[in-house]
């Protein structure tokens, strides 16, 4: 899967090999925005358009656009449950992020979360298409 990035949005790109296009969508937000090109160089155009669109139409809206996930969330555990990770985590010499980041990614993987749509109240969607 390739990536694109612009003010930072990032862009997940597949291509269409019968239809002989290119076809994106910005990712880690819960709106959708799309869009599409025939080169590389007319998807990274129709990306940053796409991008400012949806930016210039939240503005217009008076609404504040979705950012993307930042990687950075707050977990509640049971105190002795942390107590035990944190004694683990001194005697193996890995950080606690790690770990958890470690289990999650052991217990779900990215074809499990693709395959799920993400429930949204959001139901804004922009795109950018060139005329073909």
């Amino acid at each position: 899967m390739n990536h694109l990035t612009y003010k930072s949005y990032i862009g997940v790109v597949d291509f269409d090999a019968e239809a002989e296009i290119f076809h994106g969508r910005v990712v880690g937000i819960r709106d959708v925005v799309t869009f599409e090109g025939t080169s590389v160089a007319e998807l990274k155009q129709a990306f940053q358009e796409s991008v400012d669109d949806y930016l210039d139409f939240c503005k217009s809206r008076g609404e504040k656009p979705d950012k993307p996930y930042s990687g950075k969330f707050v977990l509640r555990i049971a105190p002795m449950l942390h107590r035990t990770l944190s004694e683990y985590s001194e005697q193996s010499g890995e950080s606690i992020n790690s770990i958890v980041e470690g289990l999650i990614r052991d217990r779900i993987s990215p074809n499990q979360l693709s395959s799920k749509p993400a429930k949204s109240t959001r139901q804004r969607k922009t795109s950018h298409q060139k005329p073909g």
